[in-house]
């Protein structure tokens, strides 16, 4: 950031006709963190037929900027590409001529979307600034995201009842299917999450306030450390339980950061989830869920701990109020996930800076 600061923005306030805002200068200090266009994917296809691969550079760049300045359209930011020379030039067009069409930057979207172009730079962005930190809590959460496309039609299996009680002799019966917490413990982070719904679907939950409250789309599963940087991210279907993505999130965060306590609601409350992270080296601490009983409360410190779980929360809050989070206007798991990993990229690249002091 000093060289950004120092050698950068003189010199982008030489070539431009109008000095950079402050605005400008921060999605400038965003773009140079993440470095995105080092990871924009090349084809054989497009070094002989399609576009040039510094247009799709730019056009990922562009991406990070529809984040950063809240764009809910990609026509909302093509017109400020169009009309904001120095934006343009931010993200890597050099004249108002190089601007792409709308079904260009549609095009561009799907390959990035295809090879989880967004995924990939937050992996490399968390692992070259906090691979080597230790980090002291890691607070879970689920969000909902609303999505633009009809719910899946669930396929309700045909459920053979099982008998009460023990066999007679030399009867066989079937064992029961085994619940999929239990099956995650022995799976990879990548084959958990490979086995988790990610259809749109129609979900259900309660509010603050106790009210319930229902939404088609999507969950987005985050692991956010102390400073509200988001270290892994998971997209399922919004019928899917917060507690189903737990344990794939925790062997995933557990491989890219070191970290201390796990920090997770009632919603978490499983002997399988308290046995992983024990398990992986850390503290469980997750609020007991009473299912009808009398709940033991916290030991004090346990709840002073616990109350950095709010880290999770405005964590959420800011990636939807300030990086396009609730905006999402493309259909497919996908395309979904790629427009929320711009956001999260942002949200991260800004919580980094903000601690940084940048």
């Amino acid at each position: 950031m000093g060289t950004v600061q120092h050698s950068l923005f003189p010199y982008l306030d030489e070539c431009l006709s109008t000095p950079l805002t402050e605005r400008e200068k921060h999605l400038v200090k965003i773009l140079e963190l993440i470095q995105i266009e080092k990871f924009v994917p090349v084809t054989a296809n497009r070094q002989w037929l399609g576009r040039p691969i510094k247009e799709r550079e730019a056009i990922a760049r562009a991406f990070v900027a529809k984040a950063v300045l809240n764009y809910q359209h990609t026509s909302s930011l093509r017109n400020a590409l169009l009309s904001t020379p120095n934006l343009r030039v931010i993200c890597g067009f050099t004249k108002r001529g190089d601007v792409v069409s709308e079904s260009t930057f549609s095009r561009a979207f799907a390959e990035y979307a295809e090879v989880g172009l967004g995924g990939i730079v937050h992996d490399f962005l968390v692992e070259e600034n906090l691979g080597t930190e230790l980090i002291g809590h890691i607070s879970r959460d689920a969000t909902a995201i609303v999505g633009r496309e009809k719910p899946a039609k669930k396929i309700k299996a045909v459920k053979v009842a099982r008998k009460k009680g023990r066999p007679a002799k030399d009867e066989i019966r079937e064992p029961a299917e085994p619940k999929r917490l239990d099956v995650q413990r022995g799976q990879t982070a990548e084959e958990a999450i490979a086995g988790l719904p990610v259809v749109c679907d129609r979900g259900i939950k309660k509010n603050a306030k106790g009210y319930t409250e229902t939404w088609n789309g999507f969950k987005l599963h985050l692991d956010v450390n102390d400073f509200g940087v988001p270290i892994s991210a998971l997209l399922t279907s919004a019928s899917v339980h917060d507690s189903q993505a737990a344990i794939p999130l925790m062997k995933l965060t557990s491989g890219k950061v070191t970290y201390c306590y796990d920090l997770m609601d009632a919603a978490y409350d499983a002997a399988q989830i308290w046995d992983q992270s024990r398990e992986l080296g850390h503290v469980p601490i997750i609020d007991k869920n009473p299912r009808g009983k009398e709940v033991v409360p916290m030991a004090p410190h346990e709840a002073v701990r616990y109350n950095e779980r709010t880290a999770a929360e405005r964590c959420n809050s800011r990636l939807k109020e300030e990086f396009g989070g609730r905006s999402v206007m493309v259909r497919g798991a996908d395309k979904v996930m790629l427009h929320l990993m711009f956001g999260v990229l942002a949200l991260s690249a800004d919580q980094l800076l903000k601690v940084a002091g940048c």
